[in-house]
């Protein structure tokens, strides 16, 4: 079968009702990840033949635009309100059932990733693989798992933020706003130096909270052309201000040796590009729901969707499935030299489509993790059991609790 025919045959079982620029949204802000990750992260060889994070951003601040381009978690949590929704008003059963589901569908993915490399640890140690290597490894691959941590917490909230929609509409989302720039306000104002180190992590859940409630008021018709053009008005403005007079980092992931970080926790200039961001997809959302009725443009979209949870968790192991092998032979540029040459970033994006071929060969077998585990059966629970248990210990591992 060619391509052209399967891609015809994935449009044609497309049910009529599927919001396909929804789709395409999520399956944009999925990619973005990955790229993400991959371009802007790299690592250091050091004399013993270990691999160190290091990011390019440390010698090259002027790809920090970049960054406002490849975060795009405030789309995700915009398209991940607006399906709850839908999902929500379909459920067959209680508003428990419907959770459960939901977090079984969120778990699995991260379980299945946790356990195999728990397992892949001692092997590696033994073939010769340095242990601040493992080190490295662990935490990278650990690093996107707080977003369903997080993303968990939010799904969670989606009756109340239901409530909170039919009441406010679209300005739902605007207490959310206020409390992330409190926060701010007391850890970056006047008031800075007498201001606890923990205030921070209340931005957490209001900061990302922000884009999920928008998607939910989207989702309940609370936000139409007028509404997204004030938050992508608002959004840009509210964006520059923060740059060009509050001094906020430019760079919208963290930066080695910078005192101040955009994303962990959120700061008000994620809500900022979050909120620019839900107004153009909801403006746009049209224009690339009649681009996606083509069947060759749409098939890639529900191969992304289908494997989204493969690609948040798997996507760093395709990365070191490169870099570890590569870190036995020296300076491999791109792989193993530091990323600061023009050079480095050359090579590396002319590792992208390896790193990329990589998730797809790994995303052959590790999309079985996404299934719904077979119930009932004394073998099925052992396993559950066992996996819970790898996984626990690899979470010590690379959180360096041990």
């Amino acid at each position: 079968m060619s391509l052209k025919q399967l891609a015809a045959r994935i449009d044609a079982r497309t049910p009529a009702h599927r919001d396909r620029a929804v789709d395409g949204l999520r399956a944009l802000a999925l990619l973005a990840v990955p790229t993400g990750h991959w371009l802007l992260g790299g690592f250091r060889l050091d004399s013993a033949g270990a691999l160190h994070n290091a990011s390019p951003l440390s010698a090259f601040g002027f790809l920090a635009p970049v960054s406002w381009i490849l975060q795009m978690l405030g789309i995700f949590f915009l398209v991940g309100g607006y399906a709850s929704v839908l999902s929500y008003r379909r459920r067959k059963s209680t508003t428990a059932a419907w959770l459960r589901g939901r977090m079984a569908r969120l778990g699995r993915p991260v379980l299945g990733v946790t356990a195999v490399w728990a397992a892949m640890i001692p092997v590696l140690y033994t073939l010769g693989v340095p242990g601040d290597t493992l080190r490295t490894g662990s935490t990278l691959v650990i690093q996107p798992l707080w977003f369903v941590g997080v993303y968990t917490v939010v799904t969670a909230l989606t009756p109340y933020c239901l409530r909170i929609a039919r009441r406010l509409g679209g300005w739902a989302a605007a207490p959310l706003l206020g409390a992330v720039a409190a926060v701010d306000f007391l850890r970056y104002g006047p008031y800075a130096e007498a201001m606890p180190s923990w205030l921070s992590v209340l931005n957490i859940l209001p900061g990302w909270l922000f884009a999920y409630q928008l998607g939910v008021s989207w989702g309940e018709d609370r936000i139409g052309k007028r509404g997204a053009r004030f938050l992508l008005v608002g959004g840009t403005v509210l964006f520059a201000a923060l740059l060009l007079v509050f001094h906020y980092p430019a760079s919208m992931v963290g930066v080695p040796g910078e005192a101040r970080t955009n994303s962990h926790p959120p700061s008000l200039l994620v809500l900022a590009l979050a909120a620019a961001q839900s107004g153009a997809a909801i403006l746009l959302r049209d224009r690339i729901g009649r681009l996606l009725r083509r069947p060759p443009v749409w098939a890639p979209v529900v191969v992304i969707n289908l494997s989204a949870m493969t690609i948040l968790c798997w996507h760093q192991t395709a990365m070191l499935a490169a870099a570890v092998p590569a870190s036995f032979a020296g300076a491999v540029p791109g792989l193993t030299t530091g990323p600061d040459t023009i050079g480095w970033v050359l090579a590396r994006l002319a590792w992208m489509p390896v790193f990329a071929g990589l998730l797809v060969l790994i995303a052959r077998y590790a999309r079985r993790f996404e299934a719904p585990w077979q119930a009932g059966t004394r073998a099925a629970n052992a396993r559950r059991t066992a996996a819970g248990l790898l996984a626990a210990g690899f979470a010590v591992f690379a959180l360096r609790l041990a």
